[in-house]
């Protein structure tokens, strides 16, 4: 049997066992959460997905930080709307001209009597010719031969049949028809449904109503630009504003071109859906954008620093930030009256106690597991 004084011995050993193995524990332990820590500073995890919003105040030496109140939100809204003047009001059909590759329907009509006429009698529905303009803008038919009719009119070309035929018969009438033209048609062409050729010689044809012919846009309104050839003049239009009724009566021969308008801003930082992202309507307020990606994330954002970066054009060389205080009540009306633009950026820090969740919770997992590690 042990004696007192021995088991005291053994009792004292196993303390200062003890007491080693949780020194060196502790130790260790030390080390890998600082070990996790300075891997979490220089991974760059503690920044987030962009700057803290006190860098953003900090550093104004490379752009001009406007925090938005009452008293200076007036240049940063969007323009009063003035109602479109419709510039339809009377239309005019167009006179066309004919050019290489159109086709006519030629009509003509003797009067001369039975057995002498070149032509049949307008009674029994004339003579009906069908002839297409050459690559030279030549015209043949029998006994008129071939004459140059490119850049005629209808009636010019009707006149100049009756002239060459003159001598060779009696009265004779002629009817000119145009039934498969390159001059009177318009071009629709790009982002819509049914692209192809539209005549105009059924009367005045707008852009409005080309592009309703070619099956209208495939995109949202907003998202639509229009460029209008005719020669060497060339218009852009915004498709809206054409609905709206900035509207013109198309020139034969023109061509529009329908395509995507690049009307894009990013969304950065604590939103729900950030990335790039098509503007809303073609007057998207801060607010407006913000509802498109889902809002602040609720659990990481910062509402005080809601930011919009803007690079400005003109004289105007230093970039803008605009800076939004969204726990101030009033600041909701200043997002519905803030105008965003293409190529804006907005950027929303995240809570500082958030970035401190992210220091700690390297920290944390490293201690749990280390002490399992220490357990065993």
């Amino acid at each position: 049997m042990a004696s007192p004084a021995s088991f005291w011995l053994r009792s004292r050993i196993t303390v200062i066992k003890s007491l080693a193995v949780s020194r060196t524990f502790n130790l260790k332990l030390a080390a890998l959460a600082l070990a996790t820590l300075g891997l979490a500073g220089c991974s760059g995890t503690l920044s987030g997905a962009g700057p803290y919003k006190g860098a953003i105040e900090a550093k104004t030496d490379a752009y001009n930080l406007v925090d938005i109140n009452a008293n200076n939100i007036a240049p940063y809204m969007h323009a009063a709307q003035q109602p479109a003047l419709a510039t339809v009001i009377k239309p005019v059909s167009p006179e066309v001209r004919l050019m290489q590759g159109d086709v006519l329907n030629v009509l003509i009509a003797d009067t001369a009597p039975e057995g002498s006429a070149l032509f049949a009698p307008l009674a029994t529905g004339g003579t009906q010719l069908k002839t297409r303009i050459d690559a030279q803008g030549m015209l043949s038919l029998p006994y008129v031969g071939r004459q140059f009719v490119a850049g005629m009119t209808l009636n010019q070309v009707e006149n100049l049949i009756r002239r060459q035929l003159k001598g060779i018969t009696t009265d004779v009438q002629t009817h000119v028809e145009l039934v498969g033209d390159l001059s009177g048609s318009v071009l629709v062409a790009g982002a819509v449904k049914t692209p192809g050729r539209f005549s105009t010689l059924q009367g005045p044809l707008t852009l409005l109503d080309a592009i309703n012919q070619a099956g209208g846009p495939v995109m949202e309104p907003h998202l639509v630009n229009v460029t209008v050839r005719n020669g060497t003049q060339v218009q852009q239009l915004n498709y809206e504003d054409v609905l709206a009724g900035n509207n013109m009566v198309l020139r034969p021969n023109s061509e529009v071109v329908v395509d995507r308008a690049r009307q894009r801003f990013v969304a950065m930082g604590a939103v729900s859906e950030p990335g790039l992202k098509d503007l809303p309507s073609q007057n998207t307020t801060l607010l407006d954008a913000l509802g498109s990606v889902g809002g602040l994330r609720e659990q990481n954002a910062n509402p005080e620093g809601v930011f919009v970066f803007r690079m400005n054009e003109g004289s105007v060389t230093k970039p803008t930030v605009l800076r939004l205080n969204m726990r101030d009540p009033a600041a909701i009306f200043y997002a519905k009256q803030i105008a965003i633009k293409p190529d804006d950026t907005i950027y929303v820090t995240n809570a500082a106690v958030y970035e401190w969740q992210k220091i700690i919770t390297p920290i944390v997992q490293t201690m749990v597991l280390g002490r399992a590690a220490g357990v065993q």
